[in-house]
């Protein structure tokens, strides 16, 4: 079983950047490819990005490349999530997510375990 806190979230300008972190319970952190995704009011839930178990792997939504970076250090069972640039349609609850396995994908139904989400809102 794989616990997941996220922290990091909050109000922000237009223009301005968050740090989400999300740090998961248990001794193989580097077993677990992460992810990343956002659900915005009467939409469906969105990977924003994900990360292989070694954090070597990545991959983004288009709407946020070149913007948003998502990383790890797995010696903390820690994964961020850098959103430079922030936009209004950024808003939404975010979601960090573990897969079970170190290979990266950007299916929600590929991820066992799921933090509480955290509000990410960005006004204009």
């Amino acid at each position: 079983q794989v616990q997941l806190v996220e922290s990091g979230g909050g109000l922000v300008q237009a223009g301005g950047s968050l740090r989400l972190s999300c740090t998961a319970s248990g001794r193989t952190f580097s077993s677990n490819a992460m992810a990343w995704f956002r659900q915005a009011p009467g939409k469906e839930r969105q990977n924003v990005a994900c990360i292989s178990g070694s954090g070597g792997w990545t991959k983004y939504v288009d709407s946020v490349k070149g913007r948003f970076t998502i990383s790890r250090d797995n010696a903390k069972n820690t994964v961020y999530l850098q959103m430079n640039s922030l936009k209004p349609e950024d808003t939404a609850v975010y979601y960090c997510a573990a897969r079970t396995i170190a290979i990266m994908s950007r299916q929600e139904y590929d991820y066992a375990y799921w933090g509480q989400g955290t509000q990410v809102t960005v006004s204009s």
